[in-house]
């Protein structure tokens, strides 16, 4: 019998909150195989089995809060553990006994697969009132994410014309009004705190701007298949608007530059912040000395980064620093907003959907694609002129891609 432990999570985090199980109790695990998830204040970690055997009892449950160290499970020898329970009952009982004991064994099975669920997915469920068990998972190894649930509850309607009865069980409950309480995930929880924090610290200001991405849709649509041929990743608008940043923050240092106590942190390098999604929400990960990447390097991280943030292996080191962040609020929808800064960085991009809209070129007013661009910056150490510079410094290179090219 093997002790498993929550492992060392990174510099400065002691504990973690217990995500899902991904083993049951009696499932035959192989030697480093994930048999639970951790949520920490960032990325989700997975804790392997330290032997090869069967899986033993489970110590904690969804939801707790465990420290590094701490034994959450056992993991048995495998050579028969996995059938001596079922022997050790059937003496004792006789013969009649074994025939409820095949009956009583689904029922376990039945609340072990809901427990595995992950708190997220828990309650996508509770929801949309979507079974569990008639989704197939995409996840890792199968398992369900909140967007299978979402996914399924949103082709629940096409299926359910013939179901007409349905709406006489509705009375029944129309009545009442129901509450759930939901613990928040420890990342929500350091969300939370961390965006406060940015409130009760920095002196915050948000200017915007407007850009017209005629030039730069354009040099997408003719390159992007050669592109994704020579460099086996997508042409997106990410490439563009990270080369462009990284250009006006060298032009205007303080908006890369940090606040230490009484002292300014100016940084030769800029590590980029990008907003990429995840099951379990927002996650930031940073693209390290982005002024040394081609566009092409830049897509490539940021494609890493989606992909790795999806199946929740995204390392602990990989969301850490950071000069300047870029989130694009533009994938959902956003018409405009005011992004907070991440501490302890002085400024946040915020990008935006693109849509058509007139406007005056040459005297002539013409319909061209614009998207409203908003910098929210520390005023403490970032004045308004600065702010504006570099919006306007990302803005001429956007709507003139050569800059890029050029160094202008």
């Amino acid at each position: 019998m093997a002790d498993v432990k929550v492992p060392v999570l990174g510099e400065s985090i002691t504990e973690a909150t217990l995500g899902e199980w991904l083993k049951n109790p009696g499932d035959p695990v192989k030697l480093d195989e994930p048999i639970a998830s951790l949520e920490t204040d960032k990325v989700s970690v997975e804790v392997p089995s330290p032997v090869a055997g069967v899986m033993g009892d489970q110590l904690v449950k969804v939801g707790d809060t465990v420290a590094v160290g701490a034994v959450i499970a056992t993991v048995g020898d495998g050579g028969g553990a996995a059938v001596s329970p079922s022997p050790t009952p059937a003496p004792a009982a006789a013969e009649p006994a074994p025939a409820p004991a095949p009956a009583a064994a689904p029922a376990p099975a039945a609340s072990d697969a809901a427990a595995a669920l992950s708190p997220s997915v828990r309650r996508a469920v509770l929801e949309t009132g979507v079974d569990p068990s008639t989704v197939q998972g995409t996840g890792k190894d199968g398992r369900l994410t909140k967007d299978d649930v979402v996914a399924a509850a949103a082709a629940k309607p096409a299926a359910a014309p013939a179901a007409a009865p349905a709406p006489a069980a509705a009375p029944a409950s129309a009545g009442g009004r129901k509450e759930e309480r939901v613990r928040m995930t420890r990342l929500r929880q350091t969300v939370a705190k961390r965006l406060k924090e940015a409130q009760n610290t920095a002196a915050m200001l948000t200017t915007f701007n407007d850009v017209d991405m005629t030039e730069v849709i354009a040099a997408r649509t003719k390159y992007k298949d050669l592109f994704e041929k020579k460099h086996g990743v997508r042409l997106g608008f990410m490439g563009f608007f990270v080369k462009a940043a990284v250009q006006a923050l060298r032009d205007i240092p303080s908006v890369n530059a940090s606040i230490d106590g009484e002292e300014i942190v100016y940084h030769d390098y800029a590590d980029i912040s990008v907003a990429v999604s995840a099951p379990q929400g927002l996650v930031v990960p940073v693209i390290r000395d982005a002024q040394d990447l081609s566009v092409a390097g830049i897509e490539k991280t940021i494609g890493d980064f989606g992909k790795r943030a999806k199946e929740g292996t995204l390392k602990m080191e990989e969301m850490k620093g950071g000069t300047f962040t870029i989130s694009n609020g533009g994938v959902f929808g956003s018409l405009m907003s005011t992004p907070i800064i991440n501490p302890p960085q002085s400024a946040v991009l915020g990008l935006h959907r693109i849509e058509d809209r007139p406007v005056v070129r040459d005297g002539q007013v013409v319909v061209r694609p614009m998207m409203y661009l908003a910098l929210s910056y520390d005023h403490r150490l970032i004045d308004g002129r600065e702010a504006v510079t570099f919006l306007v410094a990302l803005k001429n290179a956007i709507e003139d891609p050569t800059r890029l090219l050029i160094d202008l």
